[in-house]
């Protein structure tokens, strides 16, 4: 059905027109140089990405450059057959997105093009694709490089948010699926490694491409605080010098669009089975929500790189990459709240198949905490990303020697904004109180529910509606590297079964600091003794849905900030000992990792009467881990800390608790050449990804139980432990691929198996032994020794399991003669299992979702089509129902994402050789995100519609 849909769609979809044939930078990408590897055109250096030397047989480098070289076709077909002979050549099991095909299709960013890869699908945070999932799992297993060097994450954990990438700004991309000793560590998943362009590998001595583009979507008109419109905007200089001895490139890439997302929000369960008035036995859930989520996006990326080829033997590089993304995010609507807990306000329940609450009558006679509260949320994120270093290539004789030297940093801030109003009756007495107040609803599953309010007109009335609360919460995450790399490799010319020997040296010092602060007015509902603050008219804006969500009770859409500043307050953020959390979760995490290898190359021309290529290696890799925050020791025994507002607390006494650890990581590649067209290949590695760093997190709360007295037990809550082991796995890889005549095309077939040892999960000890773990525990005063041993509420190292999964793929262009020439397909298909299962309850009774990242079912097709000045793309996605975290309610999440297709069509015209004019629609057929809890389909998640997104511009290169 997808293949019919594409082929149908051909005839009315076009695509973008990629640059004439270059082995170099193309229209669509920038300038920026890859100072880590600067001879492109060499597969070891393309196929690498700069995470290693230029390592590879120089036979397969002189066959790969040779092939480049033919390719004469333009726009897909030129990205196609580039990517097939860079897939061809290469020593690992290995996918490409390649400069034409990068720069033949713009994307929003280099998300969007990985996800045309084999195994490869994103999951759409905000409506955009941000997270990267390499066969079933998640971004927390998947290593990301930047011309070689790791990069820090804007997350607040390990995974890559990728929509931070501007994909006019990255030139190459690849998708590591086997290892091997000269990668860096951490690629359990895979390893991304993504490349900017070289200015010497530039087609023309001067090179300038200029890209404008502006933009609609279709769901902005119904969403408060949207506009409809924006723009991409697109720069790039390339230019030699020195008689080609000197490049310099530069590159600007600015995004500004509309934030826009439409949601209807059922709430999880707290797993507590409760007997409601009717006799029913139900699992009752927080309640649910509707939400109109507006705002805009602004992404500023900038490149910049000098490459300066000494001599034949020499080349320095300095290169730089910058990205800045502002993320203007309100929410307005409301939410029916505080329903567990209060079953003795439910009438006529309806039960789902598990016995969870999903419809019925919730009614306060009023004063309760039950409340149809108005919400104004402030979810506005400025993250930016920076990356740069100098690198140095010195190549003589058979001795090649490449060093970098590299930082990168991260920062992300969220401000994080909750604000609520109620209705009330007496406002403006001394005892206001909350009006009676009743919701009926009834989820729809993946499908939006209906809800209705018995007096909807209070809730848009000024003299009824108050504001309860208004709470900040940030997040704020600094993430930074210090990174230092060698390689030194040595040619065998005369060997029989080694083309070269290669060994190297990695140093990273990588330090994550969270800050945390709060500042809150009142209280939900009224409650706690806090006066709720009347709304001015000023304040405030009646807004009514549109579109799907029509139907549903109106809302104020308000201005907290001025809400606050009318009645004379102003929030300012601030630690807070009445919210110790803001410390206990503010700290740092250092790690440092000391890393040697050796890799030898294989090159045996006659085993068996064939070729037989690859290379065998072993990586040595030393970790260690520091965390540092405060610990809760109670009874005046810590150290004096200030808080924001000035108050001292005796209380808490800093903590520092780490590890260390080394592994032994052997890897072994394997292409045995069948025929000229014809080969297999097999891959085994040991891996390791470290663990969430977030999740080494040191501080943590305490509480005394079975005290006072003798007996009184020292129990300690964090959820997150600097004691945690990497994640670890054994991985084997064995394919087939069939190359058609002059790189028109590809099949291949191949199964994978991964055997991890463990993953992360939040776990209660009793009786746990603190001392040995290098936690102290406080007095007991009633003893004069340490408190008795208690629970420990943090993170181990659960079990793992096994995921294994098989990959096809297929390529073909040069289909039929003459005017279809241009005609070309491609398609891919990967199915996934795992004996890896994780209980959950927030879906009502226990229920067992899968592991985190992945889908069983992950494919993609496109249709292209090449002719003269035309070129034309439509491309689907599709991925099946997967589990993951990114669902946000106070915390994340972990829920069930279900299936979804994403289509995508591109066209363009070149009217000159200087000028083209291009349209694109992405997300064609407005796939929503339907998210629900446990493997009960009926218990609404989250329903998120994004709209469709429009692009026409034009595109200029000199």
């Amino acid at each position: 059905m997808l293949a019919m849909a594409l082929a149908s769609g051909l005839l009315f979809a076009a695509g973008i027109h990629a640059t004439p044939t270059d082995t170099g930078a193309t229209a669509g990408s920038s300038a920026a140089g890859n100072g880590a590897t600067s001879d492109q055109t060499t597969p070891a250096a393309s196929q690498q990405q700069g995470d290693q030397s230029t390592s590879g047989k120089q036979t397969q480098d002189q066959q790969l450059a040779k092939s480049l070289s033919t390719i004469t076709v333009t726009g897909y077909n030129q990205g196609m057959e580039k990517a097939i002979d860079f897939q061809r050549y290469a020593d690992t099991i290995q996918n490409v997105i390649t400069p034409a095909d990068i720069g033949g299709l713009p994307d929003q960013s280099i998300a969007d093009a990985l996800t045309r890869l084999p195994g490869v699908s994103a999951e759409r945070i905000a409506g955009q694709a941000s997270q990267i999932n390499i066969r079933g799992l998640s971004g927390n297993f998947i290593q990301t490089t930047l011309n070689g060097r790791e990069q820090p994450s804007t997350s607040g954990t390990n995974y890559i948010q990728f929509d931070q990438y501007p994909s006019e700004l990255i030139n190459m991309a690849t998708v590591y699926k086997s290892s091997q000793a000269s990668l860096i560590t951490g690629g359990v998943g895979g390893t991304i490694a993504m490349e900017t362009a070289n200015p010497l590998n530039a087609p023309k001595e001067q090179n300038l491409n200029v890209d404008a583009r502006g933009s609609y979507n279709s769901q902005a008109n119904d969403v408060a605080g949207a506009n409809s419109t924006g723009y991409r905007l697109s720069a790039a200089y390339q230019g030699k010098f020195l008689d080609n001895t000197l490049g310099i490139g530069l590159g600007v890439a600015q995004m500004y669009q509309p934030h826009v997302a439409e949601q209807f929000v059922g709430e999880a369960s707290d797993g507590n089975l409760v007997t409601l008035p009717s006799g029913q036995n139900a699992y009752l859930t927080q309640g649910l929500q509707l939400q109109q989520n507006g705002g805009n996006e602004r992404r500023t990326g900038e490149l910049a790189t000098v490459v300066w080829k000494a001599s034949d033997e020499l080349t320095l590089s300095l290169d730089s990459f910058y990205s800045k993304f502002k993320n203007t995010s309100f929410g307005y609507g409301f939410r029916s709240q505080n329903m567990y807990g209060n079953q003795d306000l439910v009438s006529n329940a309806v039960l789902g198949p598990y016995g969870t609450m999903t419809g019925g009558t919730v009614t306060s006679t009023g004063g309760g905490n039950f409340s149809n509260e108005t919400t104004a949320d402030n979810y506005t994120t400025d993250t930016s990303i920076f990356s740069g270093g100098l690198n140095m290539k010195w190549n003589h004789d058979r001795w090649h020697i490449n060093a970098d030297l590299s930082l990168s940093r991260a920062t992300s801030n969220e401000i994080n904004v909750d604000t609520t109003a109620d209705p009330y009756t007496g406002l403006g007495t001394a005892t206001p109180q909350l009006m009676a107040q009743s919701t009926t609803y009834q989820l729809a599953g993946r499908n939006l529910g209906t809800v209705s309010f018995a007096n909807p007109g209070v809730y848009t009335n000024l003299n009824d509606m108050a504001l309860s609360r208004y709470g900040v919460y940030p997040y704020i995450y600094h993430d930074k590297m210090k990174a230092f790399r060698t390689d030194v490799k040595y040619d065998l010319p005369n060997s029989n079964w080694f083309s070269a020997l290669e060994a190297g040296v990695y140093a990273n010092n990588h330090t994550y600091n969270a800050d945390r602060e709060v500042y809150v007015y009142g209280n939900e509902w009224g409650s706690g003794g806090t006066i709720p603050l009347t709304i001015p008219s000023s304040a405030a804006n009646v807004t009514c849905w549109k579109g799907n969500f029509s139907g549903y009770p109106c809302f104020l859409q308000l201005n907290g900030p001025a809400i606050l500043a009318a009645h004379g307050i102003t929030a300012t953020p601030v630690k807070d000992w009445n919210n110790s959390w803001s410390l206990i979760q503010s700290g740092s995490v250092d790690t440092q990792t000391r890393d040697v290898y050796f890799m030898a190359d294989i090159d045996a021309q006659d085993v068996f009467g064939h070729e037989l290529t690859g290379n065998v290696g072993m990586r040595y890799s030393h970790q260690q881990q520091t965390s540092y925050g405060i610990q809760q020791v109670g009874n005046g025994a810590g150290v004096p800390i200030t808080d924001g507002y000035g108050v001292v607390s005796t209380d808490y006494a800093p903590l520092t608790v780490g590890k260390t650890y080394g592994d032994w990581l052997p890897s072994l590649n394997l292409v045995y050449h069948l025929t000229e067209n014809d080969q297999t290949r097999f891959s085994a590695a040991k891996v390791l990804s470290r663990p969430p760093i977030n999740q080494m997190m040191a501080g943590s709360g305490s509480w005394v139980s079975n005290g006072p007295g003798p007996l009184a037990q020292y129990n300690v809550w964090g959820g997150t432990s600097p004691l945690l082991n990497p994640l670890r796995a054994t991985q084997f890889d064995l394919t087939y691929e069939h190359y058609f005549e002059d790189s028109s095309g590809l099949v291949s077939g191949g199964v994978f198996y991964k055997d991890i040892k463990s993953f992360i999960q939040a776990v209660t000890y009793n009786n746990y032994n603190f001392a040995s773990a290098g936690i102290p525990v406080p007095t007991n005063p009633d003893t004069g020794q340490p408190y008795l041993n208690g629970q420990y509420q943090t993170a181990y190292n659960a079990k793992g399991g096994e995921v294994r999964g098989l990959e096809l793929a297929f390529a073909k262009n040069h289909i039929f003669p003459g005017i279809w020439e241009g005609l070309g397909v491609q398609g891919n298909f990967a199915l996934t299992s795992s004996t890896v299962s994780n209980p959950t309850t927030l879906g009502g009774a226990t229920s067992y979702i899968g592991l985190p990242g992945l889908s069983r079912r992950v494919a993609s097709a496109a249709v292209f089509y090449d002719y003269g000045p035309f070129s034309a793309r439509v491309s689907g996605n599709y991925r099946s129902k997967f589990a993951s975290d990114t669902q946000m309610s106070v915390t994340n999440q972990m829920v069930t994402f279900a299936a979804e297709t994403v289509y995508d069509f591109q066209a363009s015209y070149n009217f000159t050789d200087q000028w083209s004019v291009v349209f694109q629609m992405l997300n064609l057929n407005n796939q929503p995100t339907r998210t629900y809890f446990g493997s009960d389909p009926s218990q609404t998640g989250t329903i998120q519609y994004f709209g469709r997104t429009s692009y026409l511009g034009v595109n200029f290169k000199l």
